[in-house]
């Protein structure tokens, strides 16, 4: 009698499995944190995030209300100025945050990518900023342009990122450096979720001597069921 092939597993399944695999629902939801997450160096990581969230909804609102909303009526100027300000309150807490982790030294215990995501996301940030600043429409946007123009073309990307051009300048504002923004945001947060808080110093060395340690004294002990 013969037997029927196992089913082949479909993509979907060998997706799910890749992925409780790499974040299971433990690590990705976890119940509890160790305490020395109980840190300020994390809240401005958390306001961060916060601020980001405030960015993108003010921005949404502004985009599709237009310039001549923004700049000449009570409601505009508020929304207007609820991104800026956003805008500033993310850079700071992002940078308090990033110095915070640097000198923490982040990237220990195999978390080179959760820091490096993270060092990317400022760096790309930043165009997503200058390019805000010169979709304003009024005279401090042609001014920043205008100063911004000569330095691109110094070194050379003028003609690719035409900075006293409003229509890219807004397309890579709304649209692509956001998008770049939240992906990079999304993947450092899954990766800390994976890895884990770093922890501090003395604990890890602490960590890292026990486990010296314990691989001393199992290897000392002999096999199991040996003769002493």
């Amino acid at each position: 009698m013969s037997v029927a092939p196992a089913p082949k597993r479909s993509w979907t399944t060998r997706t799910r499995e890749l992925a409780l695999g790499a974040l299971p629902p433990e690590k990705l939801l976890p119940d509890n944190q160790p305490t020395y997450v109980a840190s300020w160096i994390y809240v401005f990581g958390v306001a961060s995030l916060a601020a980001l969230m405030v960015i993108i909804g003010s921005g949404v609102i502004l985009s599709l209300k237009g310039p001549a909303w923004w700049h000449f009526t009570g409601i505009g100027h508020f929304f207007n100025s609820i991104h800026l300000w956003s805008v500033e309150l993310f850079f700071f807490f992002m940078v308090i945050h990033l110095w915070g982790k640097y000198w923490m030294a982040a990237w220990r215990g195999g978390r080179s990518r959760v820091w490096v995501t993270g060092a990317v996301t400022f760096l790309v940030a930043v165009p997503a900023a200058l390019t805000g600043y010169v979709s304003q429409q009024n005279f401090d946007a042609q001014w920043i342009a205008t100063q911004a123009k000569d330095g691109l073309n110094s070194v050379g990307v003028g003609a690719f990122f035409n900075v006293t051009n409003f229509g890219q300048m807004y397309s890579y504002h709304v649209l692509l450096l956001p998008a770049a923004v939240v992906a990079l945001v999304i993947v450092h947060v899954l990766l800390v979720r994976k890895h884990g808080v770093v922890p501090p110093f003395d604990l890890d060395k602490k960590l890292a001597s026990s486990q010296t340690t314990s691989g001393a004294t199992t290897s000392s002990s002999g096999a199991p069921g040996a003769p002493s």
